[in-house]
């Protein structure tokens, strides 16, 4: 694929994962442009995009670009328009030759049990909350694009020390954590694109590390020098994502958690 294949970019709810994307793509020599819900933009590469009257009104004029969709799936902006936007903007990107369409998915897609999930394992969705993750991504992948299933995020403003610090939370101390950090994200991102015709229709992006909870977070906290968050159970819970698959494509995670 020529490299002018691929220096056009349009990502789709440029927040805290999209607007580094874009940075970085841009440094690199890309035409990008990221969206937002305002008509009014800091940053030249910046374009609205909104969902109003069961359309959408956009600034897009990226032809023949990649699209990313790095809107939040349970993102207070996306509100209960996300499927709906989602579903206009995979039109939009094929009257505009899009070169592929990629969504940022969740590992909450997965089922609870204490098990190790791959991209194969099989998703019941029965939670209100898998249901949403699972409607989107079929409509990106009936229409030939490509989804990546992020773990919790973490990195610049969201550092574990500070948004756990002294809570009390809700499961087993000895509970797994499947997280990966902002730039393995925007790295994965990138290794999809670049290996487009070869790349598998899912990925999940998950650092290889899965300390406890109770370790994490007591770690964490320390740096920051916070209080540890407590826990409601102890109970033994290993319920793992592998994220090893994409470094078939010579993708590595980086940075640890």
């Amino acid at each position: 694929m020529a490299g002018t294949n691929k220096n056009q970019l349009i990502v789709l709810g440029a927040g805290w994962l999209g607007q580094p994307l874009c940075l970085q793509q841009l440094a690199k020599g890309w035409d990008v442009q990221g969206t937002h819900r305002s008509a009014e933009h800091q940053h030249a590469f910046q374009r609205q995009l909104v969902f109003a009257d069961e359309q959408l009104v956009h600034q897009l004029d990226l032809h023949n670009a990649w699209w990313v969709c790095a809107i939040p799936p349970r993102s207070r902006h996306a509100d209960s328009h996300y499927l709906a936007t989602l579903k206009l903007a995979i039109e939009l990107a094929g009257i505009m030759n899009a070169k592929g369409f990629l969504l940022c998915s969740s590992t909450a897609v997965y089922d609870q049990d204490n098990l190790t999930y791959t991209e194969q394992s099989e998703i019941k969705a029965s939670t209100a909350r898998q249901q949403p993750l699972v409607d989107a991504e079929q409509l990106v992948l009936n229409a030939g694009g490509k989804v990546l299933r992020l773990g919790g995020l973490i990195g610049p403003e969201r550092e574990p020390g500070r948004f756990v610090a002294g809570k009390e939370l809700q499961s087993s101390r000895m509970q797994t954590v499947n997280m990966v950090q902002q730039q393995d994200v925007i790295n994965a991102i990138v290794t999809v694109l670049d290996n487009w015709q070869v790349a598998a229709p899912i990925y999940n992006i998950v650092n290889p590390a899965h300390p406890s909870k109770a370790d994490y977070y007591q770690q964490k906290c320390q740096q920051y020098g916070t209080t540890p968050p407590t826990f409601t159970r102890d109970e033994s819970a290993e319920r793992i994502i592998d994220g090893s698959a994409i470094e078939s494509l010579g993708f590595n995670y980086q940075f640890a958690i």
